[in-house]
C-alpha cells in the first residue's frame, strides 16, 4: 500500500500540505490517494478547507464519483488470474498460447484489462499445494489450475473460496475434484478430456504394429494420482490381448535411460507411456531416447512424434486448453463455476511418424493410416 508520505513526497505543493493533514485518519489504496491528490489539486480553496473537517469515510463519498471520473482506464484495479503450473513456462508454451486465445475471446487480454499471477512447480508435483496456498493468499479472482489432476487437486485444497477453473485428462468424479460433471457445485469447474480413458487403446495400437510380439513395456509415473486406475484398466487391456505386460516406473529424468534399458531387457516389443503430464512435457527427451535405443514407443501427445518418435494417441490439448481460458473469461464477467457444466473435450487423435517408422524397420498396417490424423513423412 502507498502511504500518504510517500503520495506527499511527489505531489505538487498545493496538494502535498493538505495530503499530510490527513496521515493519521485516511489509510487508503494507491489509485485512492491518487484520485484525492488530483481532485485536491483543481477544487477551490473554500472546498478544500471544508473537507478538512470531514472523517475518512465522509471525504470518500464526497471525492469518489468525481475520482472515478478522473482515474484514467488503465489505473483503475484489473482482476487477478491466479495460475498454478506444473513445469516452467517453457514447457507450457504451448498450451499458455491456446489459454489466452480462450480468454481472448471471452473479450480479456494480459495487462489490458486482467492481470495474471504465475506459480511453476518445475515438474515437482510435491510443490504444488504450497504453490496454490501462495496463490490463494493472494487477491485472487480466479484460479486456473490446467494441466492434470495432480494441479487441481492441489488447488481445490489451497481454497474453499477462490473460483477455480481445472484442466485435466482425468476423471473429475472419481478423483473427487467435483461431485456432477453437468452441476459441479462449490468452487471448481473446468475441463476433462479423454487422454486418461484411453491409455488402453495405446497398447492395442502397439500390438497392431508388432503383431507378432507378446510381451510389452508400459511406462507409469508413481507421483500421478491417476497412475494406479490406468495401470489397472491397462492390466484389463492386456488380458483380453493375451498380452503380458513389464511395468516400468519413471518420475524424474535420470530414470528416462533406465527406462528405455529396461524394455530391451525384457525383450518387450514396444513401450506404451500412460497419461501423465510429466511425460508429455518431455516429449522431445523421450523421442530422442527412443530413437537412440531403437525402442517403439506411444505416447499420449502429438508432441511427441512431432520430435521423431513413432505415434501418439491422446486427446486435443490445445482444445482443452483453450476451453480454460474462455471459461476463466466467463467467470470474470460474473458466471459462478457451481453454475458452469465440467466441459468433455472428446476429441482424440493419432499422429503417426513414418520416418521413425522406417527406422525401427515397422510397417503400418492401411487400416491405421487411414485413421490417423495426421502422418508425418
Amino acid at each position: 500500500m502507498v502511504t500518504v508520505s510517500q503520495l506527499d513526497e511527489g505531489a505538487p505543493k498545493p496538494a502535498r500540505s493538505r495530503l499530510s493533514g490527513y496521515a493519521d485518519i485516511l489509510r487508503l489504496t494507491k489509485w485512492e490517494m491518487l484520485a484525492e491528490e488530483t481532485i485536491l489539486l483543481w477544487v477551490p480553496r473554500a472546498f478544500a478547507e471544508a473537507t478538512d473537517g470531514l472523517k475518512r469515510r465522509g471525504f470518500i463519498a464526497l471525492t469518489g464519483a468525481a475520482a472515478a471520473s478522473i482515474i484514467p482506464a488503465h489505473a483503475q484495479a484489473m482482476p487477478v488470474i491466479g495460475y498454478l503450473g506444473s513445469e516452467s513456462p517453457e514447457r507450457y508454451s504451448s498450451r499458455l498460447g491456446a489459454f489466452r486465445d480462450g480468454l481472448g475471446q471471452s473479450g480479456y487480454a494480459e495487462g489490458r484489462n486482467v492481470a495474471i499471477e504465475f506459480r511453476w512447480a518445475q515438474g515437482q508435483y510435491s510443490r504444488l499445494p504450497s504453490l496454490a496456498k501462495d496463490l490463494a493468499s493472494s487477491q485472487l479472482t480466479v484460479m486456473v489450475a490446467p494441466g492434470g489432476a495432480e494441479v487441481a487437486l492441489a488447488a481445490k485444497s489451497a481454497t474453499a473460496t477462490i473460483p477455480i477453473v481445472f484442466e485435466m485428462g482425468g476423471d473429475p468424479i472419481a478423483l473427487g475434484v467435483v461431485d456432477s460433471l453437468s452441476r459441479p457445485g462449490g468452487n471448481l469447474t473446468g475441463v476433462s478430456s479423454l487422454s486418461v480413458e484411453v491409455s488402453r487403446k495405446r497398447l492395442e495400437f502397439m500390438r497392431e504394429v508388432r503383431p507378432g510380439t507378446k510381451v510389452f513395456a508400459v511406462a507409469i509415473n508413481p507421483a500421478s494420482p491417476t497412475s494406479a486406475s490406468q495401470l489397472k484398466n491397462l492390466h484389463v487391456a492386456a488380458d483380453s490381448l493375451g498380452l503380458n505386460l513389464v511395468v516400468l516406473k519413471a518420475s524424474t529424468e535420470p530414470e528416462f535411460e533406465g527406462m528405455f534399458a529396461a524394455v530391451h531387457e525384457a525383450q518387450a516389443g514396444g513401450l506404451v507411456f500412460s497419461s501423465d503430464p510429466y511425460f508429455t512435457y518431455r516429449s522431445r527427451q523421450l523421442a530422442a531416447l527412443a530413437s537412440r535405443r531403437g525402442v517403439p514407443a506411444i505416447t499420449q501427445s502429438r508432441d511427441f512424434p512431432l520430435a521423431g518418435g513413432l505415434m501418439s494417441y491422446g486427446g486435443d490439448f490445445h482444445q482443452s486448453h483453450h476451453h480454460t481460458g474462455v471459461y476463466a473469461g466467463r467467470i470474470l464477467k460474473g458466471e459462478k463455476p457451481s453454475n458452469l457444466p465440467v466441459q468433455r473435450v472428446t476429441k482424440v487423435e493419432l499422429f503417426i511418424n513414418l520416418n521413425a517408422a522406417s527406422a525401427l524397420n515397422i510397417t503400418f498396417p492401411s487400416s491405421l493410416l487411414s485413421s490417423a490424423d495426421q502422418v508425418i513423412e
